[in-house]
């Protein structure tokens, strides 16, 4: 094992990515994302990069997208309202085909709403906030070690698909202290070539453009042919999930980010003081969404429990995977409530009450 630092989580992310190869960053100070940004500003340039804060998150999202059309490993970070300022420039960014890496550290709303932990993005980050049939790869992690390695991760699944990849983070996570063991720097030769890139004609015969402009139907329609077709081969290749107990579990508790950490506590209390074979799936790419695995585990039990931090929404994507094979019921508190453990062991204690196997419905 390599050495260790204690690092928030923003920091960890940081220099993660710095260490991915990340020669980029634009962004506007917002807190509780606030620590990357500085991150960057005191180390990015020292390394060879250059840290520039924009006017505005409207502003950031466009200087992203002038990087990475010239083929540059580039990264903006912002929280909620940030990110909905981002949304159009993003839409482009998927129209053009560019990759890049985001991080949105969620916090309460709606509105300015306030600086606690939150998971209200989830519709805006999963269903695409932007206009058009576009989808961003959009991973959660649930520690400053796994935010870490995902952020170092993501640039290469970024160049990869040519498909921004989305970190949704909240604050406890952000703002959390824990050891980290941050990845190897990157031998910028190791990284992949981007022809595609607009650097200069060289001796090519035609420029290089990038463009998410197309007049004509017929050739709007061929870009999102293109598109889904890339998105299915994502879905294919790049869904990613954790477990635990889930093999022999009668009740399976769904929850990702620092709520999953929440309701593993939860879990873990129930198992070693009431013998309750409660199992945890954890979604780590919200999208594309861990259907077929989740269906798989839940199958076997007698009922399905989502946790988040908002009033429900993953709620939906499990609703859509279990497809009414198990009763499925939600616990959540929003705005930058917290859950306690004990109200999350609650959650369980009345999931299992009411799907106890004279209230389950049949298995088809």
């Amino acid at each position: 094992m390599g050495e260790r630092e204690l690092m928030k989580g923003n920091e960890a992310m940081a220099e993660a990515a710095i260490r991915a190869g990340c020669r980029y960053f634009f962004g506007y100070p917002i807190t509780p994302q606030s620590e990357l940004l500085e991150y960057m500003a005191r180390h990015l340039a020292g390394r060879g990069g250059v840290f520039l804060q924009a006017e505005s998150e409207v502003s950031a999202i466009n200087m992203v997208y002038g990087a990475a059309g010239a083929g540059a490993r580039v990264m903006t970070a912002t929280s909620s309202p940030g990110f909905s300022l981002m949304q159009e420039g993003l839409s482009y960014m998927a129209g053009a085909e560019l990759p890049a890496v985001v991080v949105n550290v969620v916090r309460g709303g709606p509105g300015l709403g306030g600086l606690q932990p939150a998971q209200s993005d989830y519709f805006q980050a999963t269903k695409g906030g932007g206009h058009g049939d576009y989808r961003l790869i959009v991973l959660a992690p649930s520690s400053p070690q796994e935010a870490a390695d995902l952020v170092y991760e993501a640039f290469d699944v970024a160049d990869r698909y040519r498909n921004v990849v989305l970190i949704l983070a909240d604050s406890i996570l952000a703002q959390a202290m824990e050891p980290v063991e941050l990845p190897p720097a990157r031998d910028p030769a190791s990284l992949p070539a981007k022809p595609w890139a607009t650097v200069g004609r060289g001796e090519r015969a035609e420029p290089n453009l990038v463009n998410s402009l197309y007049l004509a139907a017929e050739d709007l329609w061929a870009l999102n042919q293109r598109l889904q077709a890339k998105y299915r081969r994502i879905e294919a290749e790049e869904t990613r999930w954790a477990e635990e107990w889930t093999e022999e579990a009668d009740w399976l508790v769904v929850a990702y980010g620092s709520m999953a950490r929440i309701a593993l506590a939860a879990i873990r209390q129930l198992r070693r003081e009431e013998g309750l074979r409660v199992g945890l799936f954890r979604p780590i790419s919200l999208w594309p969404f861990p259907s077929r695995a989740l269906a798989r585990r839940a199958a076997g039990t007698r009922g399905v429990l989502t946790m988040e931090m908002s009033t429900g929404q993953m709620v939906e994507d499990v609703r859509l995977a279990v497809e009414g094979a198990v009763p499925v019921r939600f616990f959540g508190k929003t705005g930058g409530v917290v859950p306690e453990v004990e109200e999350a062991v609650e959650a369980i204690r009345r999931m299992v009450a009411e799907t106890e196997p004279r209230h389950a419905h049949p298995v088809r």
